[in-house]
């Protein structure tokens, strides 16, 4: 069974890949209004996520060091990793 999570940003579509996902935290230090970790220490999105810039947005998926978040356009094109 995966443990998967998914949530559209504008044109931004975020896969959280929790199976992959080791608690750095990473991408919550760059963006707590949409990131954080449950008592286990896995990301997920907040329950109600706050305006992030698409940049911001990007970033905060890029810099994880297991590639457990993904981002893909409205157009399919994976961007992260």
């Amino acid at each position: 069974m995966s443990d998967s999570l998914e949530q559209t940003f504008d044109d931004l579509t975020v896969h959280i890949d929790r199976e992959r996902c080791i608690g750095s935290g990473n991408c919550v230090k760059l963006a707590e209004q949409v990131f954080e970790l449950d008592d286990r220490s896995l990301v997920r999105f907040v329950a109600v996520p706050g305006r992030i810039d698409r940049d911001s947005l990007v970033e905060a998926c890029a810099v994880c060091p297991v590639d457990a978040l993904a981002v893909v356009t409205q157009e399919g094109q994976q961007i992260v990793p």
